[in-house]
């Protein structure tokens, strides 16, 4: 796959804190409509690289490609205009506003002046626009019916669909998903896992996750790192089969080896 062909691509990624080398040359390609899992042991740098592929980690060195150009990597008030928005781990959601309030504010840049004042601070014409791409994005997610409720009002796994719609009302061509499964029981999981499927028919998705058995199912491409390197990459049964790939992950749970 070439550079043009790619959502996304990375290369030649270096990242320190102090002293200490946290990503190592690190590369990594997402087609278009291609789901790509990042995976490896706890400390392997998987959080630090998709910081700094959303801005919040600024690389020491590295080349960064979207849709074939090259270009800086990004910051964050420039990844809705860029087309890539991303989940937290932790979920993130304001707990006093509502859920359609909640996902309005993945819409908005945001600024100095605040986050809420960014979300609504707005003619009632763009709010009105925004609110309706925010309805959209609940019903994607199957959550149309909870768009009034406070977000602190919510269970667990809503919470997580709420999380995903927030990133999807920018209309992203790149998803990036924070261990969309983590603290899901297993019918959720399989809800999450046709989810996914179902929005990389639009867009592109880049995921850490933990759970093995998602990353089986819907990925098609796996980069695996360990102490800020990639030691393995290729599909999933290429990569589970790695022995470098099995030495890291030795006296690992097997359903839960991310």
């Amino acid at each position: 796959m070439s550079t043009e062909d790619s959502a996304l691509y990375v290369e030649r990624v270096n990242v320190s804190f102090g002293g200490l080398r946290a990503l190592n040359d690190v590369y990594l390609e997402i087609g278009k409509n291609e789901v790509v899992g990042l995976i490896g042991p706890n400390g392997a740098g998987k959080t630090t690289l998709f910081n700094a592929l959303c801005g919040l980690v600024t690389p020491d060195s590295g080349d960064f490609y979207l849709h074939g150009k090259k270009s800086e990597f990004p910051k964050p008030f420039e990844l809705v205009d860029l087309g890539i928005a991303r989940t937290l781990q932790g979920v993130g959601l304001f707990g006093d506003l509502t859920v359609l309030e909640n996902v309005m504010v993945g819409a908005q840049h945001l600024s100095k002046a605040g986050l809420i004042s960014a979300a609504f601070g707005r003619n009632r014409k763009d709010e009105g626009k925004i609110r309706d791409k925010a309805r959209v994005a609940l019903e994607r997610v199957f959550a149309g019916g909870i768009a009034h409720r406070r977000a602190d009002t919510l269970s667990y796994p809503d919470t997580k669909r709420v999380a995903i719609a927030r990133a999807l009302v920018s209309e992203p061509t790149i998803l990036m998903l924070d261990e969309p499964a983590g603290g899901l029981g297993s019918q959720d999981i399989e809800w999450m896992n046709s989810l996914i499927k179902n929005l990389s028919v639009d867009m592109s998705v880049l995921l850490v996750e933990h759970h093995m058995d998602v990353v089986m199912s819907v990925c098609s491409k796996l980069y695996v790192l360990n102490f800020g390197e990639v030691i393995a990459s290729g599909d999933a049964e290429k990569v589970r089969r790695d022995p470098a790939v099995m030495a890291a992950y030795l006296g690992t749970d097997s359903n839960h080896v991310a």
